[in-house]
């Protein structure tokens, strides 16, 4: 299952706390396009206010992350970071958790 890092799980707190979303409903959702015939799949980010039903939902330090089925596929093995860098982007970037052992 994803893993979140604790300046991955406040970030996605910052980005998902709306006054418009009922409390620890909304998170950040995560879904993998399918590429036509041959093209490179990816990953779109976007707040949502709750899970689709089939969506897994990551819970961590307060944050929520929903995953489609095929980024929940992809993302199984993985480790969620993200910065804020000095004009204030967000930066995600995913790591092996093979790699967090060694």
């Amino acid at each position: 299952m994803l893993v979140l890092t604790e300046a991955a799980a406040e970030v996605v707190k910052s980005v998902t706390a709306t006054p418009e979303a009922p409390e620890r409903s909304a998170g950040l959702r995560i879904s993998q396009s399918v590429p036509a015939q041959g093209g490179a799949s990816s990953l779109e980010l976007a707040a949502a206010m709750q899970p689709d039903p089939d969506d897994q939902v990551v819970e961590s330090s307060g944050a929520r992350v929903f995953l489609d089925p095929p980024a929940a596929a992809y993302l199984e093995d993985k480790i969620l970071d993200a910065e804020v860098d000095a004009e204030g982007k967000v930066h995600f970037t995913l790591g092996s958790q093979n790699l967090r052992s060694e």
